[in-house]
């Protein structure tokens, strides 16, 4: 079942050499490249990331992230909105007490990408679509092509560079805090980490705080992936849709203790979006549904959470050991597969869809839940990206 698309997924990832002429397909007024900066280490990063500034006059050119698309829809699995209800509790399976896979409660939250089924061709076409990326910004003066299309080029270029970062250390069942400061990807000769990405290119020049429901950072704490690229035409409603998952989610938004609780990445966005008093409150009303509202407008003190750090896959990079009825019996659970001799390790299969299986169950359970409250479980945006001539798509300032 998984054989043929991902197949056609890889052939279009490694298909590198056809990548950067649609990726940088240019309007008829030519773009000029843009020019290295020199200077001392900390004069260079200040310097970099001040160039990527947006101009004021702009140029027509759209870029194409097709592949991305194809990539996106087939490694991501969609987990649809949170209902509000923590996840239940999971019971080990017979035989053992250990837990495998997802147990947090924020487990049936958040899209979740299917490292697991990542084999090596397919992490190699991803590197390759990611070089590629680089390479487009590097050709072209990104700060003078329109806003929207800046805007989904940083989006799509942190994405890519963490799906990468992650697949390349999978499996793993936490995410390293350190991956933010990695120098993951370059783009005009200068090195950039996802945390330079976010508050050193995007977050500056971009005054709508719902950029940062855009930025995924491989935890199911953090905002959700979404199935389909940004492009100039979608980044708008894309991001709106993002913000009010998040926010309608409990990763985002809840209360404890008399007190409401945040996701530490509106702390992070703090200096640039919500430094004035209530706008965060503003912020999360604007997105919030009417139980969210209430909760902000209920609670007198905010207070950030930490962020829930377990990879957003499906099995949280772990395998689950099932042994045989009769090992069980003469075992009585209590078998490790590395001491038990060649015989009896015949019986003993490693099976790490057991644990995504049960996440499945546990996803359309709360989906049905959700359906029956009247929660939305679709994404709709409206046109498909394509709009009337001499009409353009909102621009997210």
């Amino acid at each position: 079942m998984i054989k043929s698309p991902q197949l056609r997924f890889a052939a279009a990832l490694t298909a590198s050499a056809g990548l950067v002429a649609p990726l940088a397909a240019e309007s008829p007024a030519a773009v000029a490249p843009a020019q290295s900066q020199a200077g001392s280490s900390t004069a260079r990063v200040d310097t970099a990331l001040t160039r990527f500034a947006p101009q004021a006059d702009r140029r027509e050119h759209r870029i194409d992230y097709e592949h991305w698309d194809e990539a996106l829809a087939w490694m991501v699995v969609p987990m649809g909105p949170s209902v509000r209800q923590g996840a239940p509790r999971v019971n080990p399976t017979t035989g053992t007490r250990r837990i495998y896979g997802h147990e947090s409660r924020f487990r049936l939250e958040g899209n979740r990408v299917a490292f697991s089924f990542l084999n090596d061709e397919i992490l190699t076409g991803i590197s390759d679509y990611r070089a590629a990326l680089e390479r487009v910004g590097s050709d072209l003066d990104l700060t003078a092509i329109p806003r929207n299309e800046q805007l989904a080029f940083w989006l799509n270029l942190h994405n890519v560079a963490v799906v990468e970062a992650l697949a390349k250390e999978y499996p793993l069942s936490e995410l390293d805090a350190s991956i933010d400061d990695a120098k993951l990807v370059t783009v005009a000769g200068v090195s950039l980490s996802p945390r330079e990405i976010r508050e050193g290119i995007v977050y500056p020049n971009w005054r709508d705080p719902k950029v940062i429901y855009g930025f995924w950072r491989g935890a199911i704490g953090g905002p959700s992936i979404q199935r389909i690229a940004f492009t100039g035409d979608n980044v708008d409603a894309l991001l709106s849709l993002s913000a009010e998952e998040f926010v309608n989610s409990l990763r985002g938004v809840e209360r404890w203790g008399g007190a409401l609780r945040v996701s530490p990445i509106y702390q992070e966005a703090e200096p640039f979006y919500f430094s004035e008093n209530d706008s965060l409150r503003a912020h999360l009303s604007q997105y919030g549904r009417e139980d969210v509202r209430e909760l902000v407008s209920e609670t007198q003190q905010v207070a950030y959470t930490d962020l829930e750090t377990d990879i957003a896959d499906l099995s949280r990079g772990e395998k689950e050991m099932v042994y045989s009825p009769l090992q069980i019996i003469q075992c009585r659970g209590a078998c490790d597969p590395n001491t038990i001799g060649v015989s009896a390790a015949i019986s003993v299969r490693n099976r790490p869809h057991l644990a995504i299986q049960r996440l499945m169950i546990e996803r359309q359970y709360k989906l049905e839940r959700a359906a029956k409250r009247g929660i939305r479980t679709g994404m709709v945006i409206y046109g498909n990206g394509e709009y009337s001539e001499g009409e353009a798509p909102p621009e997210v300032e």
